[in-house]
């Protein structure tokens, strides 16, 4: 790869890279919360913008609930709580970093949530259920019979927990040393 450099707006960033060995083709795709466009290196610069739209457009409608900003998460969360949770609100929504075991945690007292940046890969209907599960425990801070009947208000709570378990086994394998480390091969 020869040069590359990333676009910031409401959306994902966007990082567009060329390459030397491509000719005639351009390819775009996720990496690391961002969308990466690989260019033809020769492609002449007046073509790069329309070219480097498409690609774009096309990778986010692969994935159109894609949540970047603290702000998008809270008008998201706020839509949820209104339209599931009576309009419950939380006092802030923020995506973190520090969280490697949990999806999102809530503080009943001070309000406020937290939800794992690794879910900024989900498709938005899972990110959806770990919000009201979360603004849930603004109403019922334990994980009580009332509890569940709140969150069961999402209509695809059970899928998106199928979806985050198998989700959790591609971290964990992928933490995981392999056999052939263990032989020492």
């Amino acid at each position: 790869m020869q040069s590359s450099w990333v676009r910031r707006t409401s959306r994902p960033p966007v990082e567009v890279r060329t390459s030397t060995r491509r000719r005639k083709t351009a390819s775009a795709f996720w990496q690391d919360g961002r969308v990466v466009v690989v260019l033809p290196a020769r492609l002449p610069r007046a073509d790069r913008v329309e070219l480097v739209e498409g690609l774009v457009r096309r990778v986010l409608a692969q994935r159109p609930h894609v949540t970047t900003s603290d702000r998008d998460l809270a008008i998201r969360s706020t839509s949820l709580a209104d339209r599931y949770l009576g309009g419950v609100q939380p006092v802030s929504v923020r995506w973190v970093s520090n969280q490697q075991r949990r999806w999102g945690s809530c503080s009943s007292h001070t309000r406020e949530i937290r939800i794992s940046d690794r879910l900024r890969v989900v498709p938005g209907w899972v990110l959806d259920a770990v919000l009201v599960h979360e603004l849930a425990h603004l109403v019922e801070p334990t994980h009580s019979a009332r509890f569940r009947r709140l969150t069961n208000h999402y209509p695809r709570t059970s899928e998106a927990d199928v979806y985050l378990a198998g989700f959790t086994l591609g971290f964990e394998s992928a933490r995981a040393p392999s056999p052939l480390d263990a032989d020492g091969r």
